[in-house]
């Protein structure tokens, strides 16, 4: 049996399916993916074809094919461009998972323009000062969320649209500055098209905004571009491939179903979530309001999900539910999770809770990396649980003592540093603390 660095070896070799070259990225020469779509726009494109006998998204009774859920997402450009959003324009996000959330992501990106997903969690002072950070042009927010914000809106002067999601009957809370400037998603929607928006996307052009946690101060907006986002998900089709070779597992069978129960403001629900889901023809399954283990449970032998992409917390929650043995999981193959530390308890707890599970994941990565940077999964996990395991393709990685410090040896505790295209370019509008993050390329 071949060992992992053999694999990774075989698998990107020259004229192999995940052929690594060198090529300059952003002025430093880095490990890429030869060959690879340049934009996000690509996947949809390739989603279209896929037609509406296949599903993509399941929410609460609301079951939607993959044409229809692109075609509503080019509506969405379309609704958006005839708002004066063009590339680089930031569109704002302030919603609970839903299938208007994916809509307004894939028609933002596949304009240009760049998705600033605020935290849904936030309180007012945070979400006007999101807004305000970012310049955002648009917000697209649900009721609940938009009534946090009530008369603070008109502080805001880059902001020139405001569409509610939810069924509204035409009677829109005074959230904004007048009740007249929110205007329902459904206008966006109104227009369904094959047609997709022409302007060119170049990959290192911004997709995502995404806020860090902000415990040292305000949050910092981590910029995630169409190359990071490509590169993400590449490394995971990578480690299907890889984990099938090694060791026979994550055979899923027919179309994946995947339960995402992460928020698509955080990059686990939408890096690892829907966009992945998208690439991969897969039926993405929403969890509907907060999160509540049973609903997931229930979700997982209704829908028959395959794979639960998910981070400890929440799937710790399920594997310690009272009435867990009552579902049916034998659907699941794969549970992946990651975002903070867990230990091979939990790793016992997902194997003894979805009996026919072939591959437990946990995955090491940052906001500003688009997702995972390393991954210990299979009988690796169970023999190394307290490692984050190794590196995905085209990702270096240090331990250095600090800033103008060379790498440490083995052993020894420093700081962990991280080089390659995935990593972000800076933070939104702060120069001194890209600066701070960021050291040729580190």
């Amino acid at each position: 049996m071949p060992t992992s660095t053999e694999v990774q070896q075989m698998l990107t070799a020259p004229g192999a399916l995940f052929e690594i070259v060198e090529e300059d990225v952003r002025g430093i020469p880095m490990p890429v993916y030869k060959n690879r779509p340049r934009a996000l726009r690509a996947l949809c494109e390739a989603g279209l074809a896929r037609g509406n006998d296949t599903i993509h998204i399941v929410s609460a009774q609301r079951r939607i094919g993959f044409r229809d859920a692109v075609t509503m997402a080019n509506s969405v450009s379309a609704g958006l461009a005839a708002a004066g959003v063009g590339p680089g324009d930031r569109v704002a996000i302030l919603a609970a998972n839903s299938p208007e959330w994916i809509f307004t992501f894939w028609g933002a990106v596949n304009l240009g323009a760049v998705v600033v997903a605020l935290n849904g969690w936030w309180k007012a002072d945070e979400i006007t000062y999101g807004l305000a950070d970012s310049g955002a042009k648009v917000l697209v927010a649900d009721r609940e969320r938009l009534e946090r914000v009530s008369g603070r809106l008109a502080e805001l002067g880059d902001l020139s649209a405001v569409f509610g999601i939810g069924d509204d009957g035409g009677r829109w809370p005074t959230t904004a500055a007048a009740a007249a400037e929110v205007q329902p998603f459904a206008g966006l929607a109104a227009a369904p098209s094959e047609a997709f928006p022409s302007v060119s996307v170049a990959e290192d052009d911004p997709a995502v905004i995404m806020y860090t946690s902000g415990t040292t101060g305000r949050p910092k907006g981590a910029i995630s571009t169409h190359r990071m986002m490509i590169a993400n998900l590449q490394n995971t089709f990578y480690l299907t491939v890889a984990s099938k070779m090694l060791w026979g597992s994550d055979d899923l069978g027919g179309q994946v179903v995947a339960l995402i129960t992460a928020p698509m403001f955080h990059v686990t629900g939408c890096h690892a979530g829907l966009v992945l889901a998208m690439a991969a023809g897969a039926k993405v399954v929403l969890t509907v309001g907060r999160f509540e283990p049973e609903q997931a449970l229930r979700l997982i032998e209704e829908e028959r999900v395959t794979v639960v992409t998910t981070v400890p917390t929440m799937v710790a929650r399920m594997v310690e539910h009272p009435d867990r043995f009552r579902y049916d999981l034998s659907s699941v193959r794969t549970v992946a999770y990651g975002g903070s530390p867990s230990g091979d308890e939990l790793r016992r707890r997902v194997q003894q809770t979805f009996p026919k599970v072939g591959m437990v994941r946990n995955a090491y990565g940052l906001t500003e990396s688009a997702s995972a940077v390393t991954v210990n999964s299979g009988p690796e996990l169970a023999e190394r649980p307290t490692s984050v395991g190794r590196a995905v393709p085209g990702i270096e990685i240090r331990i250095v003592g600090g800033r103008g410090c060379g790498p440490l040896p083995a052993g020894v505790s420093g700081e962990i540093w991280v080089r390659g295209a995935q990593i972000m370019p800076g933070y939104w509008g702060k120069p001194d603390a890209t600066a701070e993050a960021i050291t040729d390329g580190w």
